[in-house]
């Protein structure tokens, strides 16, 4: 399944580049995709949307109704090409985030140097909140250590792991409680901003999730009636401003589910 969703994926980012004159990606046949992945996530408070590039190649672009790139780029709480990774060469790159407004075209707003090698999996993140007057937001890269893959598969059991992309808040400790079973189980220790958790095996099931500080039991976040499938990966991430208290605020703190696998 992941290997059709990287194809698709590359079939959709060559149609994008043919439709903008502009665009610099330069994409491999699908019998030569190379051994990297990576994904992209907007997760900077009040972070306008982007582009993403590894080094000056567009990695993530939004088509629009008129067969042009968008300017929306990925908005805040969203992830590049729909959360699926993305094929690269291995080897060092810059990867950015960049505005995908006119004003501003190009801006990168986000920039971490970074190596990604051959057969392994990661995840970029903006994170932390969007300084209007540097035009500049915090950026970390995760590896996603999907080595469960190599082993049989146990449809019984969803992995899951937690990423910490609030940057005002204290470490944080994420729970499941399974909807059925009634059990809660920690997805692994207390994870500080900018972690990331080990993957953790539930049952496969609906959760309640919350999020808590290590000298607390009060949930920081919650977010209700999640499903993990049998034999998938997971990732939560935290994102947002901790000191939101309203339920229904863009910026509150959120806790965002996508598939690893």
């Amino acid at each position: 399944m992941t290997r059709y969703r990287i194809r698709a994926a590359l079939v959709c980012a060559a149609l994008l580049a043919a439709c903008e004159k502009n665009a610099v990606q330069v994409l491999p046949t699908a019998e030569t995709i190379p051994g990297g992945r990576v994904k992209f996530f907007n997760f900077g408070v009040n972070a306008p949307g982007v582009n993403f590039y590894a080094n000056n190649m567009k990695m993530t672009a939004i088509l629009s109704g008129t067969g042009q790139e968008a300017t929306t780029g990925v908005a805040y709480g969203g992830a590049g090409n729909g959360g699926v990774y993305l094929a690269i060469v291995p080897g060092a790159y810059t990867l950015t985030g960049r505005i995908a407004a006119t004003v501003d075209k190009d801006l990168p707003v986000a920039t971490i140097a970074t190596t990604l090698d051959d057969g392994k999996y990661y995840s970029y993140y903006m994170s932390g909140f969007y300084n209007t007057t540097t035009k500049t937001v915090d950026a970390f890269v995760l590896e996603d250590p999907l080595s469960v893959q190599s082993q049989p598969i146990n449809y019984g059991l969803a992995y899951v792991r937690f990423v910490h992309a609030i940057s005002n808040a204290s470490p944080l400790t994420l729970y499941a409680r399974n909807t059925v079973l009634l059990d809660t189980t920690a997805v692994g220790a207390a994870v500080t901003y900018k972690g990331a958790g080990t993957f953790t095996a539930l049952p496969a099931g609906v959760y309640d999730l919350f999020a808590r500080y290590t000298d607390s039991t009060t949930n920081k976040i919650a977010r209700t009636g999640v499903s993990f499938l049998g034999g998938r990966m997971y990732t939560v991430g935290a994102r947002g401003d901790i000191t939101i208290v309203s339920t229904t605020a863009t910026n509150r703190p959120f806790l965002d589910n996508t598939a690893n696998r």
